[in-house]
């Protein structure tokens, strides 16, 4: 990070990252360094229930996203004329997939229903017998899931009629978010984002036919598509009384912020795999180009002109706080992470499949549950830990074996995100359970980060993604011993999942 003002260098990228719990904000000069003391960050909730719904309400967002971005200039403002008068561009990420209806007027009839809405899962089923989905993975790089749009539309056709039937479009949070502050309706939505909605023919870059012919939808009720270095500017009236330091600067289309995370932290070529462990989970390449076949159990994102390749994981550092919450454990976290680093590995005699929200990559269970097989009455709250959190590990395990044969030989898997960069044990256990050496990210956020990255490079400042390296930290190398021992565990979760999730155990 440059050391004052005067050392960073101009101009300077405004950058949003719309998460599933909060808004983070923050001003990056044009080597993507953060202007210390702009970071600002503004709460919001998914609102979820027993059922499975994850849904948010646009004026909940909306404010999250707008007060991130007052708090930034209202910071950038104390900085002065030479750095407030130049800001070059707005980059923004968001949680993929959303997507919220709108009526005639463009106002919302509901809320955004989010990649976390796990109600459709009789519908992914459904789905499964209209369409070859091995066809459908190859062509739009996405398995059939709860996670994606096509089950959530089948979901919303059979429970809420009436709102699919006033529906005149349906948009993710970054177009609706440009619509309100360029006061236009015909916004496009990136063809990353649709991307990550599990909709886009990568052959044609257009919304897919057979999953369209299939689905209450038809294009006209979907936002035109546009390259992800697309912007527009000129912010309405009220917003340029608002804002007016980004009055006439270029707002380029929201992509989503997993990509987004990759790019922050450096992590784009065959060399570099991002390994981001946070409420949820995910590892990710980007590559100069999509391979030729998707292997099965990942999915292919578009960004950038690039692909992402890669899996994710519902639950990760969620289920840390789902056992911390519920059992009886050490309240000091640095306790709780000695009495774990004391235990043996998976010494404990019990196999867990970690599905609080069902699975994702790479088997794709939709209605997977949790399972812990094994427990006795000299069985310890720690060692349940433990076990789920070795459990979570293997899962990357599995994720990492499909992704491998893409990464080059000497790839370095950079890993970031709070639940792994907070923890030694974790981080530790994940590389012996890789087999693989494990640095961790030195980007306080790799997301924004990203996003004026991609900003950069649109404006032709960056020649690539990779200009100036991403700074990094300490690397966890593999135990050959505890690495033995996980192998074997790996293959007993395997056969557990096999017998529960698709067998008749």
């Amino acid at each position: 990070m440059a050391a004052s003002n005067g050392a960073y260098r101009r101009p300077f990228v405004l950058a949003i990252d719309v998460g599933s719990s909060s808004v983070k904000a923050a001003l990056y000069d044009a080597e993507a360094n953060m202007v210390e003391g702009t970071l600002s960050q503004s709460g919001h909730e998914l609102h979820t229930d027993v059922a499975g719904a994850a849904v948010e309400w646009p004026d909940h967002v909306l404010h999250a996203v707008e007060s991130a971005i007052d708090c930034v200039l209202k910071k950038v403002a104390l900085l002065g004329d030479e750095v407030a008068g130049e800001i070059a561009a707005v980059g923004m990420d968001s949680m993929a997939m959303t997507i919220m209806p709108l009526d005639d007027g463009g106002r919302p009839l509901g809320p955004f229903y989010t990649y976390a809405d796990s109600r459709a899962r009789d519908e992914v089923a459904q789905l499964r017998e209209l369409v070859d989905e091995d066809s459908v993975h190859q062509r739009t790089g996405c398995h059939q899931h709860t996670s994606y749009m096509p089950a959530q539309m089948l979901w919303l056709a059979k429970n809420q009629p009436e709102l699919v039937r006033q529906a005149r479009l349906w948009v993710d949070v970054g177009t609706y978010c440009h619509r309100r502050w360029f006061a236009r309706d015909d916004i496009p939505m990136s063809i990353a984002a649709a991307s990550w909605a599990g909709m886009l023919d990568v052959d044609g870059l257009t919304w897919d036919e057979e999953l369209l012919s299939h689905l209450p939808l038809s294009v006209e009720r979907l936002p035109t598509l546009a390259p992800d270095e697309s912007s527009h500017q000129g912010l309405s009236a009220a917003y340029a009384d608002r804002w007016p330091a980004l009055l006439d600067v270029p707002f380029f289309l929201t992509v989503p912020d997993g990509g987004a995370a990759n790019v922050g932290s450096g992590c784009v070529g065959e060399d570099r795999v991002a390994l981001t462990l946070g409420t949820s989970g995910a590892m990710r390449m980007v590559l100069e180009s999509r391979p030729a076949n998707i292997p099965k159990g990942l999915w292919a994102y578009n960004l950038a002109d690039r692909t992402v390749l890669g899996g994710a994981l519902t639950d990760a550092g969620s289920v840390y706080a789902w056992l911390r919450g519920n059992l009886r454990l050490p309240q000091d976290r640095a306790e709780l992470e000695r009495a774990l680093a004391a235990l043996e590995p998976a010494a404990h005699g019990l196999r867990v499949l970690p599905f609080l929200s069902g699975e994702r990559s790479p088997g794709w269970a939709s209605d997977a549950t949790g399972v812990v097989q094994g427990i006795g009455v000299a069985t310890s709250p720690v060692q349940i830990v433990q076990a789920w959190l070795e459990a979570v590990a293997y899962r990357f395990a599995l994720i990492w074996g499909l992704l491998k044969p893409h990464a080059s030989d000497d790839a370095t898997i950079i890993a970031n995100g709070g639940a792994i960069l907070n923890s030694p044990y974790w981080a530790q256990l994940m590389a012996d359970v890789l087999v693989h050496p494990i640095t961790m990210s030195a980007v306080p956020e790799a997301a924004t980060r990203g996003s004026a990255i991609l900003a950069l490079k649109s404006l032709g400042i960056w020649s690539g993604l990779r200009d100036v390296e991403a700074p990094v930290a300490l690397t966890y190398t593999p135990d050959a011993k505890r690495s033995a021992v996980y192998a074997r565990e790996i293959q007993a979760q395997s056969q557990l999942y096999e017998a529960l999730v698709h067998g008749s155990l």
